[in-house]
């Protein structure tokens, strides 16, 4: 084989898919799609990773991913929510502030337009400094230390930039009297698979791969003369090229010759894990919000959607269902917890905010991530950079979330993976 593709998720089938090379992907389990797992049960249908969603900036990208699923398709609009104080506030918050009582409701506008806060050096810092004390106290900071596991100080502040807008003036002034505006605006309207989840999207590609080998856990890597061996401890491939899409920690401990300063700045990266645990309700009326965000430090979960909102034929008729997200670390207790005890945790909770009633609960699944999402702390850039420049220059392409360890989302997955396959084409030309 030309080139070897370590890891079937949605960025190794994209390069394997645009190479237009003999190329293998290696996946480890034993079908591919990566974080596009979708769970099909019990007539239940939903995303193992939690909600993906099909948005993009990007309106070329966003139409070949449309493009992919063909006529399985549909298009719906997002409808959010915040859980603060007992109420559903629109969510991004900021537009949500009519939702407030009028004393927060006054405390986030009057700090907004009122606001000395110092030039930020940190996330923290930048937050305050962005949206005011009301914004920032009231959900902006509970809710991201809730989902990153870290003091917002400890996230560097180039986090932001691209991914948390400043709202408008005019927009924040009209929330708090009561006037609708939409915030995050590239994520108002989404696409989604009308039968199968998102595995839909990565599955439209696999035909396109000329070959995928599943069951392949990369256990060793090797430079033979100008050849590349990569290894699953019984079995052995070769490449003339390689691109890994599977983690940078992974491929640090199984690649020969790493240097020890490469090793302690892979070390150093910081990630969390995530639990998803996906409940199905008799006969029970859940809300039609796409998602409800959740800064509650007392609920476990930051997050709960709910598939029928995305489409109608992801749950049976006369049910209903909510997925959780816990975003946690191996060590901290809730990673540890099993798999009954986390959905007794879940349950509780939401019967506890009359969302549900665990009387009704006819199904309960719980799946684990261990890769969930990257952290970007103050020493972030420089050890990504230093690990990325030593792969790189020993002629292994890095391709995907969490080989570039970057938090990204499907579009740049996949225009980052046919990026790679062109630069590829090129030089193999």
């Amino acid at each position: 084989m030309t080139a070897g593709i370590l890891g079937g998720g949605l960025a190794g089938l994209a390069v394997a898919a645009h190479l237009e090379h003999p190329c293998e992907v290696l996946e480890q389990e034993e079908r591919p799609g990566g974080h596009c797992l979708t769970v099909v049960e019990d007539g239940f249908t939903w995303d193992a990773g939690g909600p993906h969603i099909m948005f993009s900036r990007n309106e070329e990208m966003l139409a070949y991913m449309v493009g992919l699923l063909g006529p399985n398709v549909r298009r719906g609009r997002r409808a959010n929510k915040i859980l603060f104080k007992g109420r559903y506030v629109k969510y991004p918050f900021e537009n949500g502030l009519g939702d407030l009582d009028p004393e927060d409701r006054f405390e986030c506008l009057y700090h907004y337009l009122v606001n000395d806060a110092p030039p930020p050096t940190n996330f923290k810092e930048w937050l305050y400094h962005t949206f005011g004390t009301g914004l920032t106290e009231k959900y902006l900071l509970p809710y991201n230390e809730k989902i990153w596991k870290v003091r917002a100080e400890q996230i560097a502040l180039d986090w932001v930039e691209g991914r948390v807008p400043k709202p408008p003036l005019a927009d924040v002034v009209k929330a708090a009297v009561g006037v609708q505006t939409e915030g995050y605006t590239h994520q108002l309207h989404f696409h989604y698979p009308e039968r199968g989840g998102i595995e839909s999207l990565p599955t439209a590609l696999v035909p396109r791969v000329p070959r995928i080998v599943t069951g392949f856990t990369v256990r060793h890597v090797r430079r033979q003369r100008d050849r590349w061996v990569v290894s699953d401890g019984h079995r052995e491939r070769t490449f003339e090229r390689l691109v890994a899409t599977i983690p940078l920690d992974v491929l640090a401990d199984v690649v020969d010759g790493v240097p020890a300063e490469v090793r302690a700045a892979v070390a150093a990266l910081r990630y969390n894990s995530l639990i998803t645990v996906a409940l199905g309700v008799e006969g029970e009326e859940l809300p039609d919000y796409t998602a409800v965000y959740i800064p509650d430090p007392r609920i476990r979960t930051h997050r709960i959607s709910f598939p029928a909102a995305f489409s109608p034929h992801n749950v049976p008729r006369g049910r209903s269902m909510v997925v959780a997200e816990i975003t946690t670390n191996a060590g901290d207790g809730t990673w540890e917890m099993a798999d009954a005890a986390l959905v007794d945790d879940v349950a509780t909770s939401l019967e506890a905010i009359g969302l549900l009633r665990r009387s009704r609960l006819c199904y309960a699944r719980v799946v684990r991530s261990a890769y969930g999402y990257v952290v970007q702390d103050s020493g972030y850039r420089l050890n990504v950079a230093r690990a990325k420049a030593w792969f790189e220059a020993q002629g292994i392409v890095l391709c995907g979330r969490v080989a570039e360890f970057e938090y990204i989302n499907m579009d740049v997955c996949l225009e980052r993976g046919i990026a790679r396959a062109q630069q590829l084409r090129k030089e193999l030309a």
